[in-house]
């Protein structure tokens, strides 16, 4: 019989990286929540109009990487590639631009890419996305990258940096496009990239082919045909992340991979990863709602990728210390089988008041009972058997430094809470 596996290009985690998985994205998340975003929970698949629609059909997402498949119904579906279309189309569905403006959401999950797996890059991945929907401020441009600035200290990373552009409005992007697609026009381009970049000029500053990066080397550059408006504005979050003492590099050739971006752009990029060193990143996209069928709003987000933002976590050896190790608070061990069902419903009663801890189970000798203890990280033990039980006190033992203190075992929630 076949051995089964995982299919090839799939990120998993399992115990125990699983818990530095977990610290990554609840940090990421709580980023987001005390700055006032809430949950926006998915679905993992959609109507494949929706991402032609607004990811945009010159993309390499659209044309080469989605998995779309015909259901039951004759209907095409398409395991979703990225969070923001689906945001919009919720958005639009359930009319949630009709509440106070901007609407704040967050969301987290797997997304799907048919891509060649390699270090970092996954056909399976994860995500945690923000959007700030229903106004064009430049103080919401600030306060998206800051959410995932400050997600990024909290978790201890230092080699990374901020890349920013502007890819302006509609009237810096038809000024800009009119010469980028004169300046197209006298390359010698194979009939593939001819055609993507008839559909986005832009496209081309975002190939990776050498040939084609030296071709587009004097390309007219965007940010030279910015609007009043757009100039501004792009100034202002610049001012802010000065002020916020937020380090950035301006990328005048940055256009990320999604059709929908306008006005402020950005990518965040670690010194770590090598080639696929994007960590997160994101930008306005005035008028992807339209584009929808909904209202003319405009919006702001970011999809940070906790798999890349694991491994840079990693490369910084910000795991080694346990400090951001998940603990236990307390192991306990029964002496004897005579005690198990004891210490079986005192561990159910810690845990009903918020205190995490765990028993030992089977038929071990106290000798295997000690050392599930020490692989279990929690920060104290405690072994009961009948006298502990006549008597109701407990010696716990501090499992790092092997000191011990009597406790009154109906007092040993007050005690870890109180720690």
């Amino acid at each position: 019989m076949r051995e089964l596996q995982a299919p090839k290009g799939v990120s998993e985690y399992f115990p125990p990286r699983s818990q530095y998985f977990e610290f990554v994205r609840e940090t990421l998340i709580e980023s987001a929540k005390i700055s006032g975003y809430q949950l926006m929970e998915l679905p993992v698949f959609e109507d494949t109009e929706l991402f032609i629609r607004g990811v945009g059909e010159s993309t390499d997402v659209v044309s080469k990487e989605m998995y779309t498949f015909e259901d039951r119904g004759g209907r095409s579906i398409t395991l979703r590639p990225e969070g923001t279309a689906g945001v919009m189309r919720s958005v639009i569905e359930h009319n949630l631009d009709k509440l106070t403006l901007p609407l704040k959401v967050w969301y987290s999950g797997a997304y799907f890419r048919a891509e060649r797996p390699q270090a970092g890059r996954y056909r399976q991945f994860y995500q945690v996305g923000i959007e700030a929907i229903g106004l064009n401020d430049p103080e919401i441009d600030f306060e998206v990258i800051a959410v995932a600035d400050r997600a990024f200290k909290k978790l201890g990373l230092k080699s990374y940096r901020l890349d920013i552009t502007s890819l302006g409005d509609a009237k810096s992007r038809a000024s800009h496009r009119k010469d980028l697609v004169a300046y197209i026009s006298k390359l010698n381009l194979d009939e593939a990239t001819v055609k993507k970049a008839g559909l986005n000029p832009l496209r081309l500053f975002d190939d990776k082919r050498p040939e084609v990066q030296e071709a587009m080397a004097k390309a007219p550059l965007l940010l030279d045909y910015l609007s009043e408006e757009s100039r501004v504005n792009f100034q202002r979050v610049q001012e802010l992340l000065q002020d916020a003492k937020i380090e950035f590099t301006i990328n005048p050739r940055m256009v990320r991979g999604l059709d929908y971006y306008t006005g402020t752009t950005f990518e965040f990029v670690s010194d770590k990863l090598g080639a696929q060193s994007g960590i997160g990143g994101g930008g306005r996209y005035d008028g992807l709602m339209a584009e929808l069928g909904g209202n003319d709003l405009s919006g702001i987000g970011f999809g940070l990728g906790v798999d890349r933002i694991l491994l840079a976590c990693e490369a910084e050896g910000i795991f080694d210390s346990s400090v951001n190790n998940p603990q236990l608070d307390l192991f306990i061990i029964a002496l004897t089988a005579e005690e198990k069902g004891y210490v079986s419903n005192l561990v159910n009663e810690l845990r009903n008041s918020g205190i995490s801890c765990d028993m030992a189970y089977g038929d071990r000798a106290l000798k295997g009972a000690m050392k599930s203890a020490d692989k279990s990280g929690a920060k104290f033990s405690a072994v009961i058997g009948s006298d502990e039980i006549k008597s109701g006190s407990v010696a716990i033992k501090n499992m790092d430094s092997g000191e011990s203190k009597e406790v009154r075992i109906n007092s040993l929630a007050t005690e870890f809470k109180s720690n």
